[in-house]
C-alpha cells in the first residue's frame, strides 16, 4: 500500500478515489498515517462518508497477490505464518501449489455490535476438525475469525464504541504485536495488515467507548466532516444519488443549502448530525416526484422546486431534532427548505441578465393574472398559462447555462423565479391542497 500511495502522489492522481471534500483536510492526514504504517481511527458525525473512505483505502492494494492455495489466512508463499502453510511449504517446496487473490477480497470489514464474539473476530476451536481426528493441542484445529482472515489485507471495525470492552480487548494483540491468541494455545501468528475502525464523537460517552488501551494502540485519529464548499455538497449529491428523472442544478444547488441550514439549525441536535444522506434522500425524492408527474401528465420528467416542500415530510426521520422542537419538526424544515430557496434564487437570479424577465414577470401578476402549479400540472399547461415574455431565454441559459433548453425545465425555472418572487414579498401567493397558485400582492397590503 505505501509503495502504489508513492507512485500515485508522485504521479499527481487521486489517492482516495470517490471521496468529495477531503483533499485539503482528511486526505493529507490519512495518507501520513498510511505512510507511517499505522492503523487509524475514523472519528465524525454519521454520514461523512467514514465507511466509503475506508473502502476506497482498496484501491492501494496491488490488484493481484499470490497466496499458498488452501490456506484460511492467505500465507505469503515465501513467509507462510500459520501451521497449515509452513506444512505445505516443507511438503512441497518449489512445487508448493499457489493461487491468486484479487484486492476486491483482501478486505474484510465488521459491523460491531453487542453479540459480536471473540470467535468472530480472532476465531476458535473448530469441533469438526477435532471430529476428523486432530487433537485439541493441534493448531489447525482452529477456525479463524474475521481477523486472520483478512492476512495480509484491509481488515475495518465500523461503530467500534458498540464493541463490548471485553471484546475490544482481544483486538489489543492485533494491533501492536500484529499475532492473535486462541483459547489458550500457544500460537503465534504474525499478521500482516491495516486495521482501520470508525465511530461517532458521542459514542465515546453515550452508547459505549474505546478503551484506552486500545486507543493507545491505534496510530492515528482523524476527524473527518462534512462538506466545506457548497460545490462539493453539490458534487456528492451528484455522484451518491441514483437520480432517474431531471433534477437541474438549480434544484442541486437549493438542496446542498437546505441541508447545510439543517445541520446550522439550533433546532436539530448537533451531536448526532446531518448526514449525507438526507441531501441524497432529498434529490431522490424529487427524481420520483418528477417520474410521478410525467406518468401522471404524460410530460417529461424534471423536477420543480414545488416539489421540495412536498417531500419535506418524507425527510423528517432523517434528522434527530432538539427535545424542545418536539411536533414542530415538518414546520421547522420546510421554514429552512424556504430560507435556501431564497437564497440561491438570489444567487441564480440576482443579476442584470435575469431583471427584464422578473420585471416582466411582476408586472404580468400585477395585470391580474395568476399562475397555477401542482405535482398534477404539467410543463406546457404552465407554458402556455404565462405566454411569451421578455426575457425567459436569458433567464433559462443564466440559470441553467449547462442543460438544454425544453419546455420541461424551462417551467422549473419559471416556477422558481415565481418561489422566489413570493419568498421575497413581490407577489402573493396561495396553497389549496395538491394545487399552489400565485398572483400579484393584493392591493391592501401595498398600504
Amino acid at each position: 500500500m505505501q509503495a502504489n500511495l508513492l507512485v500515485r502522489l508522485r504521479e499527481g492522481k487521486p489517492t482516495l478515489p470517490g471521496i468529495v471534500g477531503f483533499d485539503e483536510t482528511v486526505g493529507p492526514q490519512v495518507e501520513r498515517a498510511l505512510l507511517a504504517g499505522h492503523d487509524f481511527v475514523l472519528l465524525g458525525e454519521r454520514g461523512q462518508g467514514k465507511t466509503r473512505l475506508i473502502r476506497s483505502l482498496i484501491e492501494l492494494l496491488d490488484e493481484w497477490s499470490p497466496y499458498i492455495a488452501g490456506s484460511e489466512v492467505f500465507d505469503d508463499p515465501t513467509a507462510p505464518v500459520s501451521a497449515l502453510g509452513r506444512r505445505l511449504a516443507a511438503e512441497f517446496g518449489d512445487d508448493l501449489p499457489i493461487a491468486w487473490r484479487h484486492r476486491t477480497e483482501r478486505y474484510g470489514e465488521k459491523l460491531a455490535t453487542p453479540d459480536t464474539s471473540v470467535g468472530d473476530l480472532i476465531g476458535d476451536i473448530d469441533p469438526v476438525k477435532v471430529a476428523e481426528g486432530r487433537s485439541l493441542g493441534d493448531p489447525e484445529t482452529i477456525h479463524y475469525g474475521l481477523v486472520p482472515r483478512t492476512n495480509r489485507g484491509i481488515f475495518a471495525i465500523n461503530e467500534l464504541p458498540d464493541l463490548v470492552e471485553r471484546i475490544q480487548v482481544a483486538l489489543l494483540n492485533v494491533l501492536e504485536e500484529r499475532d492473535i491468541q486462541v483459547r489458550g494455545y500457544t500460537l503465534r501468528l504474525p499478521l500482516d495488515m491495516l486495521v482501520v475502525a470508525s465511530a461517532n464523537p458521542e459514542d465515546y460517552t453515550n452508547r459505549g467507548r474505546i478503551i484506552t488501551p486500545l486507543k493507545d494502540r491505534f496510530g492515528a485519529e482523524i476527524r473527518t466532516h462534512y462538506p466545506l464548499d457548497l460545490d462539493h455538497e453539490v458534487e456528492l449529491i451528484t455522484q451518491e444519488a441514483a437520480i432517474q428523472a431531471v433534477v437541474p442544478r438549480h434544484l442541486l444547488d437549493i438542496v446542498a443549502r437546505f441541508t447545510r441550514r439543517v445541520r446550522q439549525s439550533p433546532a436539530v441536535d448537533h451531536r448526532s448530525g446531518v448526514s449525507a444522506r438526507f441531501s441524497i434522500a432529498c434529490v431522490e425524492e424529487l427524481s420520483g416526484a418528477a417520474l410521478r408527474r410525467s406518468a401522471i401528465s404524460n410530460d417529461e420528467p424534471v423536477a420543480r422546486i414545488g416539489d421540495l416542500i412536498d417531500i419535506v415530510p418524507a425527510l423528517r426521520g432523517k434528522v434527530e431534532f432538539d427535545v424542545a422542537e418536539e411536533g414542530r419538526e415538518e414546520e421547522t424544515l420546510t421554514l429552512l427548505a424556504r430560507q435556501a430557496t431564497a437564497e440561491a434564487w438570489r444567487e441564480n437570479l440576482g443579476g442584470k441578465r435575469t431583471r427584464p424577465f422578473l420585471t416582466a414577470l411582476v408586472g404580468w401578476f400585477d395585470e391580474g393574472r395568476t399562475l397555477e402549479t401542482s405535482d398534477l400540472i404539467g410543463s406546457r399547461e404552465i407554458l402556455d398559462a404565462l405566454g411569451p415574455m421578455e426575457g425567459l431565454g436569458a433567464v433559462v441559459t443564466a440559470v441553467e447555462p449547462t442543460m438544454a433548453p425544453s419546455p420541461g425545465l424551462t417551467a422549473s425555472i419559471i416556477e422558481f423565479a415565481a418561489e422566489g418572487l413570493w419568498l421575497t414579498r413581490r407577489i402573493d401567493k396561495d396553497d389549496d391542497g395538491p394545487f399552489t397558485t400565485y398572483r400579484a400582492v393584493p392591493a391592501e397590503s401595498d398600504a
